[in-house]
């Protein structure tokens, strides 16, 4: 969910690739509910009757309900905030710390806790209602240290005009790429209703379609995953005006690092030089054996996995050829280590059983599923070399719903400016510039006013951008094109 509090520094980038909805809500709790009693006063602790309520919520992920701002507007929800009121509370909580927050709205009882959570995003669950206002103290706790750990938007960036202005004078920006700038060439992206590829994987029968992602269930069945792996595997040497858009950055020399969530390794098709591009998760550029570890280009195996079949190791093949060539009276069998040991054959069919038939391993695509680390360059790159350097982030075409990689524009120092192109915008965290559209339409109306040249035959030399802003958001802006 949205809840899941942003680390800072090094530690965080270590942790294996998680679904950011999918954080163990007990952990969660306990870790966010404690950092946010720190500093605030005893009259604020629950007592164990509460806390029992909230092993309740805690242990139901259904129970916690984000509360986005738009749905604030419209009201949607009974006795809740305006969005006026929470955007003042929120205001008000970073500039006075979350100690005199709580002394100055709860203690003072100027708002009621059920109706503060709401300030945060969180709908105030059902099986509370009734309850005294003391029996939210434990939500609300959460939601203030959820929402003091965000970085704050800089106020004085928000017009267009500050877009391309940033554009024009940064000179180290930190591109953070997702889905979203590869669909417009047939590439489904993950989580769109109805057209997302989780949408279209309730054939295979998992609990949960993301778990074709998972790292034990490739190594249980790794069938389930090369059934859809040709589905997000690029046909040609194309690339996307989004695309181009990054290696215009190079060619200026304004890129600093695209950090790209992306396996199919597009930005490359683009010109995008190797030692710009961090591959977050991994690409099918490379292949390696899970048993002997021989690697191969992706190209060498494109095809098998283009067909839906499980690619096997070459090498492997090799290895198990050979053997059965040894005809020495000799049988190997394989050890609990995975090495082979002689044996001599016996005539007792029943020893037949002590037998392994040896196997060639699967080719893994070199891609980083949930449950396995980032590559070391992620982390070394980001607070080694580029945290202090970057002097503008933008992020593009992802909802930043995995980590550690949504953890990234906590990560940055708060004084770099940051803006956010995709579709829809991120409730969980606070861009300076909001340009929702399709990517290809923002990048190429920002390039055409900094006086940029992105050519790309997806653009048409006539297109004309309608720009409106969102009511109620100054920083936040919707691109279309007209007519369209």
């Amino acid at each position: 969910m949205d809840l899941v509090p942003a680390p800072s520094g090094e530690d965080s980038l270590k942790t294996p690739v998680v679904e950011v909805e999918a954080v163990d809500m007990d952990q969660l709790a306990m870790s966010a509910e404690e950092r946010a009693l720190e500093d605030i006063p005893s009259t604020y602790e629950t007592d164990s009757d509460d806390s029992e309520d909230w092993d309740t919520l805690s242990n139901a992920d259904d129970a916690i309900q984000i509360l986005r701002d738009d749905q604030i507007r419209d009201g949607l929800v009974p006795d809740a905030c305006t969005l006026e009121e929470a955007l003042g509370y929120r205001k008000r909580l970073h500039a006075i710390g979350k100690a005199a927050f709580v002394e100055e709205t709860i203690v003072r009882e100027t708002v009621t806790a059920k109706k503060l959570c709401t300030a945060f995003g969180i709908v105030p669950p059902a099986f509370l209602e009734g309850a005294p206002d003391e029996a939210y103290h434990s939500l609300l706790a959460i939601a203030i240290s959820r929402e003091f750990s965000r970085r704050p938007k800089l106020p004085q960036y928000n017009s267009i005009d500050d877009a391309v202005r940033l554009l024009r004078e940064s000179r180290n920006i930190i591109v953070l790429t997702g889905a979203g700038i590869s669909t417009s060439l047939g590439i489904p992206d993950f989580r769109s209703k109805d057209t997302g590829l989780y949408s279209k994987l309730e054939h295979l029968g998992l609990s949960d379609p993301q778990e074709v992602f998972d790292i034990s269930v490739f190594r249980e069945d790794p069938k389930i995953f090369f059934s859809i792996a040709k589905d997000i595997l690029p046909t040609e040497k194309k690339w996307s005006p989004t695309h181009g858009f990054i290696r215009l950055l190079q060619d200026k020399g304004k890129l600093l690092t695209n950090y790209t969530q992306n396996i199919d390794n597009i930005e490359a098709n683009a010109g995008v030089l190797p030692e710009k591009i961090v591959q977050c998760h991994g690409s099918f550029a490379t292949a390696t054996c899970v048993k002997c570890k021989f690697k191969v280009t992706g190209d060498e195996i494109f095809g098998e996995i283009k067909e839906g079949n499980v690619p096997e190791c070459t090498a492997c093949k090799k290895v198990i050829a050979e053997d059965s060539l040894k005809s020495q009276g000799l049988k190997r069998k394989r050890s609990s280590n995975g090495q082979q040991k002689d044996r001599k054959v016996s005539d007792d069919s029943s020893d037949e059983d002590d037998y392994e038939i040896p196997t060639p391993g699967v080719m893994k695509p070199d891609i980083t599923f949930f449950g396995e680390d980032l590559p070391d360059e992620f982390g070394e790159r980001l607070i080694h070399q580029d945290r202090e350097k970057a002097d503008l982030v933008i992020v593009i075409g992802t909802s930043l719903k995995v980590a550690p990689v949504a953890e990234v524009p906590g990560i940055l120092p708060r004084n770099v400016p940051q803006i956010y192109i995709s579709r829809t915008p991120v409730s969980h965290t606070d861009f300076d510039i909001d340009l929702l559209g399709d990517c290809d339409v923002v990048v190429s109306e920002l390039s055409r006013r900094a006086g940029w040249d992105l050519k790309h035959h997806m653009i048409p030399d006539d297109e004309k951008v309608d720009i409106t802003t969102v009511e109620g958001y100054e920083s936040r802006h919707v691109f279309k094109v007209a007519g369209a």
